[in-house]
């Protein structure tokens, strides 16, 4: 006979604030307050749940192997929406666009 508790349910509270989304998921966006220049950083960091001087140090590594960090950087600050807005710089400047267009 087994005589252990069971494991406590790892999942996600469905009604859990820090989610936003009520699917257990959290929102990717980058934030207004605890950054250095764009919030990416800090968004990535907040996202994965990691340290956001990691998340750093390895665009700085990225930066100087490559240079691809630098390219990461900048397509994350146009694709990842600012905290508050629900849209990306790159999306809102499409629909500006299409606006002229029309």
């Amino acid at each position: 006979m087994n005589t252990t508790a069971p494991e406590s349910d790892q999942r996600t509270d469905p009604t859990d604030k820090r989610t936003g989304n009520g699917s257990g998921t959290r929102p990717l966006y980058r934030p207004v307050h605890d950054r250095m220049l764009a919030g990416v950083a800090s968004g990535l960091a907040r996202y994965f749940g990691v340290d956001v001087l990691l998340v750093r140090i390895a665009l700085v590594v990225l930066v100087f192997v490559g240079g691809i960090g630098l390219a990461i950087y900048l397509a994350s600050w146009l694709l990842i929406p600012e905290e508050g807005t629900d849209q990306s710089i790159l999306a809102e400047f499409t629909k500006s666009v299409q606006g002229w267009r029309d």
